[in-house]
């Protein structure tokens, strides 16, 4: 196996954003993004202007649970319901192996699916302050002997069964949750729209629903109507020591757009955030530097500094998420921005 080399990736400071909500209450934070798509910082720079301009960007994180779907196989689909029947009212006892694998894994839920006699269970925990892929399968992996010693009529298939739903884009995870459900919100002034966005509010209310969503239902998106989370997502995640590839779920997300009393309001729901504060990658120097640049390093109970570091990264889609909706609302400056930037002279 050849060695281990670092791959370097561009990287900037943009902000700050001003922030509120449930998870963080009116402080402003600088966000580090990683990527070779150059525009993005002033981009999202843009925003965060936006969001100080406006009173901040109000942030909700709904709900929180990572999970794993795990597949057995019964004698016959009777078997596989009133296993799976019974399991959802074994919680406590199915947490008292699961607390043998980590301090942090807690089940709070079990959904099954049957197809045949194949049973898909699908554990949802909480994780504390890891985004919990291992965390989850390893508790899984506990759970797999005892199932299969309190029901003979059950045979083991596979630690995974696709119904978690792991990277990869599915209705499942939208609609049961994985990761963080987080939801953002700013109001912004009229005046502030035409001037910072060259813009008007009722030109992007226009633009997201032709776009957004409309675009998405011709395209045959699943449960997603963004122009580009993508981008901020990915940025954001090799900046802070994230699994990359979980963008595939968590660019999964709906804009919002409404005109108020002449006002914007703007919305960006991403219900499949998964992030994390501690885990695998956190080690590294720069990732170290920059989840203590956004204050996800402090001593706090666990699972605040991960609901703090998701606030922060969809308070960064929004930002870059307005931006670009604005830049589209007016003929040549999207391309001529990338000319700018990306184009050796």
């Amino acid at each position: 196996m050849s060695r281990v080399k670092p791959a370097p990736i561009p990287m900037r400071t943009v902000g700050p954003v001003l922030i509120t909500g449930n998870t963080i209450d009116n402080e402003k934070v600088l966000i580090p993004l990683a990527t070779y798509e150059t525009p993005l910082w002033p981009s999202v720079g843009r925003g965060a202007l936006i969001s100080r301009l406006s009173g901040g960007i109000k942030v909700t994180v709904v709900d929180e649970r990572m999970t794993r779907s795990i597949l057995l196989e019964a004698t016959d689909a009777g078997a596989a319901l009133k296993a799976g029947n019974e399991l959802k009212q074994r919680l406590s006892e199915l947490n008292e192996v699961v607390s043998q694998s980590s301090r942090f894994a807690k089940l709070i839920n079990i959904n099954y699916q049957i197809a045949g006699n194949l049973l898909y269970l699908r554990l949802e925990f909480t994780t504390g302050d890891a985004s919990g892929h291992n965390m989850v399968t390893n508790a899984a992996d506990k759970l797999f002997p005892w199932i299969l010693e309190n029901y003979s009529d059950l045979k083991y298939c596979s630690i995974s069964g696709n119904y978690c739903s792991d990277k990869k884009a599915t209705a499942v995870n939208g609609i049961l949750g994985r990761g963080k459900n987080v939801v953002t919100e700013i109001l912004i002034p009229r005046e502030v729209c035409e001037k910072r966005l060259h813009t008007t509010p009722e030109k992007i209310v226009d633009l997201n629903i032709k776009k957004n969503l409309i675009g998405t239902i011709m395209a045959g998106g699943l449960r997603s109507a963004n122009a580009h989370y993508a981008n901020m997502l990915l940025a954001f995640y090799l900046a802070t020591g994230q699994d990359a590839a979980n963008i595939v779920e968590g660019s999964q997300g709906v804009t919002h757009a409404e005109v108020r009393g002449g006002d914007l309001y703007f919305s960006c729901t991403l219900p499949n955030l998964i992030v994390g504060s501690v885990g695998n990658g956190k080690g590294l120097d720069f990732v170290d530097e920059n989840l203590q640049l956004i204050g996800c390093r402090e001593a706090r109970e666990p699972g605040e500094n991960g609901r703090r570091l998701a606030a922060i990264c969809a308070a960064n889609v929004l930002c870059g998420e307005l931006s670009l909706m604005a830049a589209q609302t007016n003929p040549g400056e999207l391309m001529a921005t990338h000319l700018k930037l990306e184009r050796k002279s």
